[in-house]
């Protein structure tokens, strides 16, 4: 029997091609939703200020801690890191500082750079303040203890001089750019009549149990 030869392996079939099929319809179908959504303009309170000074650091905040609330058994409490901006205000010229933290965006301290405010450098380290104001961050007017931490010491050298521009922009305001009393001057001095910054008790207890350097 004589040997047959090889044929070529049969390629695969392909699959038969309808040329009267019908071609396939766009869907074109279009649907309304349900609830139409507004867009909401939100305001952050900061539209009519400008930044002066803006630095990403951490914020430290001294006195009870939820555990401890009621005790009067007070340490430092790490608030959060976020940008600790300095704002100029465009019609009273007023500045303060403001601070929310990075991921919440939850304010965290605001509070008027009032000249009498003097900071302090923590204990051990050359790259944080610490100082005490009258903070509104909460909706009130409450005396607080700040220690704020930078990344290195140049950059809390610089925050510490546009602090103080900050001060002086302020002290100038609350005297009248002429050196004249006004009537926003006098309001402005009243409302921090009650404001002790540098030395005070709450202040120089919470020199003694700083933030520990990481």
């Amino acid at each position: 029997m004589a040997d047959e030869e090889p044929t070529a392996a049969a390629a695969p079939a392909e699959e038969a091609k309808d040329d009267d099929a019908a071609p396939e319809e766009e869907n074109s179908a279009h649907f309304e939703p349900v609830v139409q959504l507004e867009e909401v303009e939100v305001n952050t309170g900061e539209e009519d200020e400008e930044i002066l000074y803006s630095v990403r650091a951490k914020l430290f905040l001294y006195g009870e801690s939820l555990l401890d609330k009621g005790t009067g058994i007070k340490s430092w409490n790490d608030r959060g890191i976020g940008e600790a901006k300095i704002l100029k205000h465009k019609e009273n010229g007023k500045t303060r500082l403001l601070m929310r933290q990075e991921k919440t965006m939850k304010v965290i301290a605001n509070h008027v750079v009032d000249p009498r405010i003097v900071l302090e450098p923590n204990t051990g380290s050359d790259r944080s303040w610490v100082w005490s104001a009258f903070d509104f961050s909460e909706g009130e007017l409450v005396e607080k203890v700040f220690a704020l931490r930078m990344k290195d010491s140049d950059v809390a050298a610089e925050f510490k001089k546009k602090f103080e521009e900050a001060q002086k922009i302020n002290a100038l305001e609350d005297a009248g750019a002429d050196g004249a009393p006004d009537a926003a001057a006098d309001e402005a001095a009243e409302a921090l009549a009650g404001l002790t910054t540098g030395g005070n008790d709450a202040e120089e207890e919470a020199k003694t149990d700083e933030p520990k350097e990481e």
